[in-house]
């Protein structure tokens, strides 16, 4: 192989990388400078010329004159002998310089300086990719769907880059087959064993965020400021949100007429339900727009103990509660206030909320008491067993756990 060749695969090579001219010139006199130090020992009177454009290389040592039979170092020195072969007029004492060719470093020396060059360039390539990413961290990506494993997607960019939504990063309900297009947000940059692993996510608040910042147009400009974001991804989410302007409505900009802003972010989503708040500095009336679609009727609020105790009617106690108990948990993040719901003339306001033992009684029983009316551990005590067994499902064995459970409470 020659110096043309060598240097136009790497042109290639620079091209497809998308390596700038100054450094690719730079690691290519690196690798060489590397190479003649090990063969001459010394690489301080070697002069390199590089145009990787054009496909040049040219090597220069640089030796001085000296008698005949008095050179100590080849590398240094030439004898006046073979000096005056190169150009006739040269003399004891000057300096000349030889020409070095590729075809003059054999084949193995050859080969180890491409080997060297490779791994030189990729990891530059490795390190651009960091500092790319690391700068993008927040930002939502598009990518293609190119492999699908039980634990992971992988994903390329429009570079060709590889990057990794985990499973654990990805909304329960997705569903991605092989040459689909994907939007994340780039969660984090880690490197592991040399290489960088771009790491996705589609449940962190961020990407909720960005997607806001692309359907609605306040929130990009800086008109609507987003305060706050909690999510149960692929569940429900609360936005609460503000604006400087008074003649923006910031909850009516960010839903769009009829719904037609929020639909996008809804279906990219999942379907997760999104409620958008209006900010407010005051605790009380955060915890009263948090809990929305329930109506508050009163509540008392322990500022020193971080929790509130909220009184609803019997009907709005399921809604403050939510499915799953979703919309209690995200109100309660979004304030950052522990929520204890219960229902307005309760004559004891020690009930305990059903969701409060989902440690010990399944999600569905819990669920299927809810749908009958009962939402606090009293209000199943107050049912006798017989009555339980008719208005629901469960079975005998069932209910009896359940009545040993709730009593086990108030013991």
């Amino acid at each position: 192989m020659n110096a043309i060749e060598l240097i136009e695969s790497f042109s290639e090579f620079k091209e497809m990388r998308n390596i700038d001219r100054v450094t690719m010139m730079s690691i290519l006199e690196d690798v060489f400078r590397a190479t003649l130090k090990k063969r001459y020992g010394t690489d301080e009177n070697v002069d390199i010329i590089i145009n990787p454009d054009k496909g040049d290389l040219e090597i220069w040592l640089n030796r001085t004159i000296v008698k005949d039979g008095e050179v100590e170092d080849e590398a240094l020195e030439i004898e006046y002998s073979k000096a005056i072969k190169i150009e006739p007029d040269f003399e004891i004492g000057e300096e000349v310089s030889e020409e070095i060719k590729m075809e003059n470093f054999g084949r193995r020396n050859i080969l180890s300086l491409r080997q060297n060059l490779a791994a030189k360039l990729l990891e530059l390539e490795k390190e651009n990719i960091v500092a790319i990413y690391k700068d993008r961290i927040g930002d939502i990506i598009t990518g293609e769907v190119y492999q699908i494993w039980k634990r992971e997607i992988l994903v390329l960019d429009d570079e060709g880059n590889e990057l990794v939504l985990p499973k654990n990063e990805q909304i329960p309900s997705d569903f991605f087959k092989k040459g689909d297009t994907l939007r994340a947000v780039v969660a984090d940059v880690v490197v592991k064993n040399g290489s960088p692993i771009i790491v996705l996510s589609r449940t962190n608040p961020a990407f909720l965020e960005r997607l806001f910042e692309l359907e609605v147009p306040e929130v990009f400009d800086g008109l609507i400021v987003i305060k706050k974001i909690v999510r149960e991804p692929g569940e429900r989410a609360k936005v609460a949100v503000e604006s400087y302007d008074d003649r923006i409505d910031p909850v009516g900009a960010c839903v769009g007429m009829k719904g037609s802003r929020i639909h996008g972010i809804v279906r990219e989503l999942r379907n997760e339900n999104i409620d958008v708040i209006n900010w407010t500095s005051n605790n009380q009336l955060l915890i009263q727009r948090a809990l929305s679609p329930a109506k508050v009727v009163s509540m008392e609020l322990f500022e020193e103990e971080g929790r509130v105790n909220v009184y609803l009617k019997p009907d709005q106690v399921s809604l403050a509660i939510g499915k799953g108990g979703h919309n209690i948990k995200l109100a309660s993040k979004l304030c950052g206030y522990e929520i204890d719901v219960y229902r307005e003339g309760a004559e004891d306001i020690d009930d305990v909320d059903l969701d409060e033992f989902t440690d010990e009684i399944d999600n569905w029983i819990i669920d299927e008491l809810k749908a009958v009316g009962c939402d606090s551990a009293k209000s199943v005590l107050e049912l006798t067993p017989e009555e339980l067994l008719k208005r629901t499902d469960l079975e005998e064995e069932t209910i009896a756990e359940i009545y040993r459970v709730l009593r086990a409470e108030f013991e």
